[in-house]
């Protein structure tokens, strides 16, 4: 019988550096456009057999595909399987165990479903011995979310949870945290939410920024307003607000020694501005001008952006550290900043001088908005989930996020 493992042990053995080879047996598109980094691509489908196969001309080739698999793979000892959901790599993880001993062989239960589910909490070191920063990273979109606490009182909120929301609940305990706030910084469009769930069952206070409501948001959270101070233990969280990614977007201020910066500021760029400022979106803004031609998509979220960053970000002392909400996934799987495990993080001085961006005069950065690439997968039917207009099945939850985040421009 296959031997199965979880995501969360195939991201150990990665870490631990062990010898494998990961074989992904998903469609081509499916493997390029996100796959877990370092796999490799062996296509397979849950009916395929390994042997026997019929060639174009029907004649059977009893070690065709076999022998494909075997040049995949090389000189490998170990072998792990991972597909969409277990169902096409368990297929090919079973037949490899009939058709020869020459491997030994695992598969990834949940497939790329359970890869989505793997975190990292990582304590974040910014300057401060009474302040606890613990930056919870997904490890397969990079979204990032945070526990930010009073070491002296051990209270805290959470920031920017993911529908995984035992996740930070673990990263609070382990910190020695007891959370009494829940913060969303904004409406995602990338990832479900589980601010609310998670306020809910802690009974304790959801927040979101004051111009929530302007974004159809139909549930009830306490506002946060512009420059109001949360008190958390001995510590303070200064909303700001920082609208650009989209309306009501607030990022926070916490001590004067870091700053929460969402989709506004990642560490090697600026949230994209088209998701709502955009002809056809969830609330379309863009307009005609004079002569009649359509704005730029996302242009008035581009202007929007261009003055909170040079106004209200970067007018913080050049130390602060910056910590994003996200860090960029390639279609490799690996972070385009940093690595899982260590703190995804800059300082006010270091985005000055190495995010291009912020270099560019207001036309050309508004120019540059308008071209972000890929869109989100789903980020429409997300948005309506985290506004509380729709409801996804625990099932369907995962499926509308598969993929890396392209929220940053």
């Amino acid at each position: 019988m296959v031997t199965t493992l979880s995501a969360d042990r195939l991201a150990e053995l990665q870490d631990e550096g062990a010898d494998f080879v990961l074989v992904d047996t998903r469609p081509a598109d499916s493997y390029d456009s996100w796959h877990v980094p370092g796999a490799v691509h062996f296509p397979f489908g849950p009916e395929e057999e390994l042997e026997g196969a019929e060639d174009r001309d029907g004649d059977v080739d009893e070690d065709d595909r076999l022998e494909d698999f075997q040049e995949t793979v090389g000189d490998a000892e170990r072998v792990i399987t991972i597909c969409a959901k277990g169902i096409s790599s368990g297929n090919l993880a079973t037949q490899l165990e009939s058709a020869t001993d020459e491997y030994d062989v695992h598969t990834v239960d949940g497939g790329m479903k359970g890869w989505s589910g793997v975190y990292d909490a990582v304590e974040v070191d910014v300057g401060d011995p009474g302040l606890t920063v613990v930056q919870v990273q997904r490890r397969a979109t990079g979204c990032l979310g945070y526990v930010v606490g009073c070491a002296e009182t051990g209270e805290a909120v959470v920031v920017d949870p993911t529908d995984d929301v035992d996740e930070f609940e673990v990263a609070a305990e382990e910190a020695g945290l007891t959370i009494v706030g829940v913060i969303d910084t904004h409406v995602h469009a990338d990832h479900i939410s589980g601010g609310r769930d998670l306020a809910d069952s802690l009974d304790v206070p959801y927040y979101l920024g004051a111009r929530a409501d302007e974004r159809g948001v139909e549930y009830e959270y306490t506002p946060l307003e512009r420059n109001e101070v949360l008190a958390v233990g001995d510590r303070e969280l200064k909303a700001l607000f920082a609208p650009g990614h989209t309306s009501e977007m607030v990022a926070l201020l916490v001590d004067d020694a870091a700053v929460l910066t969402a989709d506004t500021l990642h560490v090697a760029s600026t949230g994209r501005t088209e998701l709502e400022f955009s002809e056809g979106s969830e609330a379309p803004r863009a307009s005609n001008d004079s002569s009649g031609e359509t704005a730029r998509e996302g242009e008035e979220g581009a202007k929007m952006l261009y003055e909170t960053l040079h106004r209200t970000i970067l007018a913080e002392p050049e130390g602060i550290a910056v910590l994003p909400g996200h860090v960029a996934v390639t279609d490799g799987g690996e972070f385009d900043h940093g690595s899982p495990g260590e703190p995804i993080a800059t300082t006010i001085r270091d985005a000055r001088a190495e995010i291009d961006l912020l270099g560019l005069a207001e036309d050309a950065f508004v120019e540059r908005m308008a071209d972000a690439g890929e869109k989100p997968s789903n980020y429409e039917a997300i948005i309506d989930i985290n506004r509380g207009r729709t409801d996804a099945p625990p099932e369907d939850r995962t499926e509308l996020e598969l993929g890396p985040n392209h929220c940053s421009a």
